[in-house]
Parts: C-alpha cells; structure tokens; sequence
C-alpha cells in the first residue's frame, strides 16, 4: 500500500480531515509548502531581538556616546521608520488590509518599538516623565492605537493594550508585591474596559479582526486577577467561585467560536487555581509530587484529544 493510498484510508476513515489530507498528499509528493507563519515569527523576534540589543547598548555605552548622540540616534531611527510607513502605506480600510510591501510590518513594529526605547531613556536619564507617567502612558497608547488602526498591525495593538495596561496600573514587575484588592479592581476594571471596547468596535465594523487580540489579552488579565484572589491565605472562596465561572464562560467561547486556546485557558487556569487549594494545607512532598504528575498528565491528555477533535473539524 502507498503512502498516498494509506492517506486516501485515513481521510475515508475520519483519521485525518480533508485539509490535512491535502496538506500531507502534497507533502509526499514533493509540492512545495509555505513557511510563512514560521518566518513571520522569526522575523518578529528578530526584530525584537534587535530592540534588546538597542536597549542595551544604549544603557551599557550612553555615557560614553552622550546624551545627544544616543537621543539623536533613536530619534532618527523612529522618523526613518514612520516616513517609511507613511509614504508606502496602502489607503486605509476598516477592513483588513494587506501590507504593501514584505517588511512593512517589521518597521512599523521597529519605529514603535524604539519609541519606547526612546521614552524609557528620557525618564532614566532626566526623568521628564516623574509626577506625569500615567499621562504619557496615555497618549503612548494613543499613539500605539493609531498606529495599529492606520496600518492593521496586531503586535503594535499589543504594545497599545499594554501601555494602556500601565495607565492602568498594571505592571508585571509590580505585581508579586500588589497582591491587594485595589490592584485586583484596576485589573478587572481593565479587563472590562477592554472587553466592551473591542466588542463595540467590531459591531463597527472598525478592524473587526482584532478582535480576538483584545479578548485574549483581556482574558489573560482577567484570569491572573482572579487567581490573584485564589492565592490569598483568607476569603479566598469568592475569587475561586468567580475563576471557575470565567474557566466555563472561557471554555463555552472557546467550543461555540472553534477557538481551541480559550479552551486552552479554561483549562490552566482553573487546574492552577483548584490544585492551589486543595494544596495549600498539605505538606507531604510525595503526595504533591504524585497529584502534579497524574493531574498534569490526565490535563495533557485532555487537551491533546480536545485539540484533536478541533483539527478534525477545522
């Protein structure tokens, strides 16, 4: 039996669905295939790659090369970055648009991304931004928010829901030593704030595909707020009930949208939030041990068949 043969048996017998059948057909016999989606995510971590080295070079040597010279630099970079985004954009479309050209994204990300270089320079070494930091939080969102609009970049509507993030508060450096109620209520209220939003600007029709970019960090937010109140030692109950009830609203998304990572978050985060109760009092190293390696492999195994099945019907 040939191979083609083998696949053709699987297909027929629900093994394998159509697409993939087609994607592996191609593959035996030597069709080319796209490594698209692998390159994009290289070339973004090159870039922020570059970014890292950029922010330490200027950390490490600014007081060699000066003030003027490191500000000059990267005052140069951003403008080369966003003259090249303005003058080769395509017109703009409440739509999804294509890039006009293969780096276009990468230098909108790089310009965005120095800028924040830039900023972080400016209050380490002058600290213009002290007493007025949530101020330019703001309008650095603003500014990340057009951006992403004006050109449909996803990762610069990252950088804006992050900034946006620390408007809000909401640092990860921050948050080990902010385990308090009123941080918890800043991140809720984000959550929120951010839900509705993405949720009026698709009824908009204004980049109805980012959408699913709001929601997943919305929800990350939300979930590491509620496991937040989880991990307290007292009244703890409340913040479990409300974990459990976003895991099952996570999960009902997730099955009725064909959106197998919300069933991925369901899954986490309630398995981290309910084994960190049933744990907190017992103190045998063995019988932890052997939960985390049966629940985590009967988790594993979950997610797999889950994943399996939502491959069989994509």
């Amino acid at each position: 039996m040939t191979i083609q043969s083998r696949l053709e048996q699987w297909r027929a017998q629900g093994v394998i669905s159509p697409e993939q059948h087609q994607h592996l057909d191609g593959l035996t016999r030597g069709e080319p295939f796209s490594l698209f989606v692998e390159l994009n995510v290289l070339l973004y971590a090159g870039v922020v790659a570059f970014i890292a080295g950029l922010g330490w070079t200027v950390s490490t040597w600014s007081a060699h090369m000066g003030d003027v010279f490191v500000l000059a630099a990267l005052s140069a970079l951003v403008i080369a970055c966003l003259w090249y985004c303005f003058t080769r954009a395509t017109p703009w479309s409440p739509a999804q648009t294509s890039p006009s050209s293969p780096i276009f994204d990468y230098v909108l990300y790089l310009g965005s991304l120095t800028w924040s270089v830039e900023l972080g320079y400016l209050e380490t070494r002058f600290h213009l931004l002290s007493g007025q930091g949530d101020l330019f939080l703001l309008a650095t969102a603003g500014v990340f928010f057009f951006l992403a609009y004006r050109f449909d970049n996803r990762f610069v509507l990252s950088l804006a829901l992050s900034a946006f993030a620390g408007w809000f508060g909401l640092t990860i450096s921050h948050w080990p030593s902010h385990q308090d109620e009123t941080y918890r209520q800043y991140a809720l209220l984000y959550s929120l704030v951010v839900g509705i939003g993405a949720i009026l600007l698709e009824r908009r029709g204004l980049k109805p595909h980012f959408f699913n970019t709001y929601l997943n960090i919305a929800a990350n937010v939300l979930f590491w707020a509620l496991l937040s109140g989880v991990f307290q030692r007292e009244d703890y109950a409340l913040w479990l009930l409300a974990l459990l009830v976003a895991c099952g609203l996570s999960l009902a998304w997730g099955l009725m949208r064909r959106q197998f990572v919300f069933v991925a978050y369901a899954a986490v985060y309630g398995y981290i939030g309910v084994s960190s109760v049933l744990l907190r009092n017992m103190n045998d190293e063995s019988a932890i041990l052997t939960y985390f390696v049966v629940t985590g492999a009967a988790m594993l195994a979950i997610l797999v068949v889950i994943a399996r099945r939502f491959g069989k019907q994509a």
